[in-house]
């Protein structure tokens, strides 16, 4: 909730607030949105997961409703507040690369998502610059997928000796079944999460994460969304940058057991 926290304050000077809808799918999702513009519920809205040839920017521009973008994409009319995914993943793997693991594994979110692809594509690029190989397997964010993906993972040959997990909920579960099976966490395989939250700092041992200040960001959007109100361009607005927060979850490869990079 820090998010919308966040936002909340960066509103607070137009008197506006902010109405949070989950909905179960896309079709939902333009329905609320045509809703919204022919009962002048809302004047601006957020949109949030963005996908590869998200067909949301165009159907919101036709209804001549205002949007900001949370996350980079191919609408030029719209404004965006975008954070630095590429460089956190490039950041990540250069430290477990430091800390002597050859093969990182990773379970990632949703594949048809634009972070998502920025991320695989940042680590890909900084695992080539350190020697280091990367196997990915892909999530749902639930607590089953973080559990499915690490048990694909460490089946692997050669099984990663450290793993990034696209979000808490997975890397929880994870970090659980390991211990439950007797895999040692640092000592076997480390641990590292895309994003930072309270349940990682619970996790026993607490899970290291990729952290972002999330009220920061909310605030950066609700600055976006007065802006289009006031009529300004639509630009590119810096996200919070992200930072790697070591906690015990990660450790130094074992010495002899740092993987092998296949020819």
């Amino acid at each position: 909730m820090e998010l919308i926290a966040g936002m909340e304050e960066g509103l607070a000077p137009h008197g506006a607030t902010v109405l949070l809808l989950v909905v179960p799918d896309l079709e939902a999702e333009l329905a609320t949105y045509r809703r919204w513009a022919g009962d002048h519920t809302v004047q601006a809205v957020v949109v949030v997961n963005l996908v590869h040839d998200d067909t949301r920017p165009a159907h919101l521009a036709a209804l001549g409703l205002p949007a900001v973008l949370a996350g980079r994409a191919d609408a030029p009319a719209f404004p965006r507040v975008v954070t630095d995914d590429a460089g956190a993943m490039t950041a990540a793997v250069e430290m477990l690369a430091s800390l002597g693991h050859r093969v990182i594994g990773r379970v990632s979110g949703p594949a048809d998502l634009v972070h998502t692809a920025e991320r695989s594509a940042a680590m890909h690029i900084a695992a080539a610059r350190h020697g280091v190989h990367v196997h990915i397997v892909e999530g749902d964010y639930g607590a089953a997928a973080g559990v499915r993906g690490v048990q694909d993972l460490l089946a692997a040959v050669p099984a990663p000796t450290a793993v990034v997990f696209d979000n808490d909920v997975m890397a929880v579960a994870a970090e659980q079944e390991l211990i439950r099976t007797g895999v040692g966490v640092p000592d076997q395989v480390s641990l590292l999460v895309y994003d930072d939250s309270p349940l990682c700092e619970l996790a026993v041992p607490p899970l290291s994460a990729l952290s972002i200040d999330v009220h920061d960001h909310g605030l950066t959007l609700g600055r976006a969304v007065l802006a289009v109100l006031d009529g300004a361009e639509p630009v590119e607005h810096p996200g919070p940058p992200i930072r790697v927060l070591r906690r015990e979850s990660t450790g130094p490869a074992r010495v002899g057991d740092t993987g092998s990079v296949p020819g």
